[in-house]
């Protein structure tokens, strides 16, 4: 089954995860690592083709140099590992493409670079103009800063993104298996799933959970998750192992292919439905729910009846119905300290007591995602 999409896409996002570079044991395999970089280098001389990669492994580098005989699960030592890692991983890549006379660039994120407008702008143009001076970039998350609050929470979310952020035509998610199946792929009977064409296809399926690995933080779950926020953002996505790059590349029926379902949205909106945190919540009258949910509309201060959690202006909060339930996410333009005194009043009286610059909203609705119809 040839993919037409596939083989025509001029900007693709390749993300490979830990259990196709490393040992179980940690450490990088550099025979791993050239033969992927073989496949992604001969399509990245294509004068119709870009190559974004995003890579994970640094923290599974980082375990044996640092004696370290699995992933810690604390987050210090997971920084150290990925400091250490991190330089090690861009190092082989490094090396591995200069066989083919390419240059890397080293991306290290955080999810602010995806949320904040000046940073999404910043962090695009950077890789735009990698891909325009001929280099490959290679994307990770800045494991080394990110704290639990401002995580992408895996690289498979990370990966669908970045697709977005830098508008690609097509996003192939390798790993440790073939694509997606309807059961466990190692119990006889089960079977690939050639084509997802929506949500509603997976229904009943058993997607199961981590690799075999053990190295890495993704697993089957984390991989349908991204390939549907980039298929619901129009970006056709393909999932396979790492042995099947140049087939996936090449737009030939390996793995499982998921067609698009929605339109690009912009960057900080597939931020806020799929990765933020938020850092405190809002709850919303009767009226105020159907004029964000229904309307679409931003929310004012008469409409929040109560204010939790300690959080600054541009930090994402959750806004929540009066039975507690979760309506949508926005990035706030106060700080929560602020708002105690703003709630239930009008922006205009606001103005006339407090000055012009109370009368805005508390969140706008260009900052606003709903989480349910």
């Amino acid at each position: 089954m040839e993919r037409r999409a596939v083989a025509e896409a001029r900007r693709v996002v390749v993300k490979v995860g830990s259990s196709s570079l490393t040992t179980a044991a940690g450490g990088l395999d550099a025979d791993r690592v050239d033969a992927l970089v073989d496949v992604l280098a001969t399509h990245a001389a294509r004068p119709d083709r870009e190559i974004v990669l995003v890579s994970s492994g640094a923290i599974a580098a980082g375990l044996a140099p640092l004696g370290l005989t699995k992933r810690p699960r604390d987050l210090a030592r997971q920084q150290a590992a990925a400091s250490v890692g991190q330089g090690l991983l861009v190092a082989r890549y490094t090396a591995s493409f200069a066989r083919y006379g390419r240059r890397v660039g080293q991306v290290l994120l955080t999810s602010d670079d995806t949320s904040r407008r000046a940073h999404y702008r910043n962090a695009y143009r950077t890789l735009d103009q990698l891909l325009t001076m001929g280099a490959v970039p290679v994307v990770n998350e800045n494991d080394t800063v990110a704290t639990d609050e401002i995580r992408f929470g895996d690289n498979d979310r990370l990966a669908a993104l970045v697709a977005h952020l830098v508008r690609a035509d097509l996003l192939v998610l390798l790993s440790d298996v073939d694509g997606l199946y309807d059961g466990n792929p190692a119990t006889p009977g089960t079977r690939r799933i050639g084509e997802v064409r929506g949500p509603s296809e997976l229904e009943g399926i058993d997607i199961g959970s981590a690799g075999s690995a053990g190295v890495g933080t993704g697993g089957m779950v984390t991989k349908v998750e991204a390939a549907g926020i980039a298929a619901g953002a129009g970006i056709p996505v393909v999932l396979t192992s790492a042995v099947h790059a140049a087939d996936a590349l090449a737009g030939r029926g390996t793995g499982t292919y998921f067609h698009p379902t929605g339109r690009r949205a912009a960057g900080r909106l597939l931020w806020l439905a799929h990765a933020s945190a938020p850092t405190g919540a809002l709850t919303l009258d009767d009226g105020a729910v159907r004029a964000v949910v229904d309307r679409r509309t931003s929310l004012l201060p008469a409409g929040i009846a109560g204010v939790e959690g300690e959080f600054s202006a541009g930090d994402p909060v959750e806004l929540r119905d009066s039975e507690g339930r979760a309506v949508a996410r926005g990035l706030v333009n106060f700080d929560a300290r602020e708002l105690p005194r703003l709630l239930g009043r009008s922006t205009h009286e606001l103005a006339r007591e407090l000055g012009p610059a109370y009368e805005r909203e508390v969140v706008h609705r260009d900052d606003l995602v709903v989480l349910r119809p």
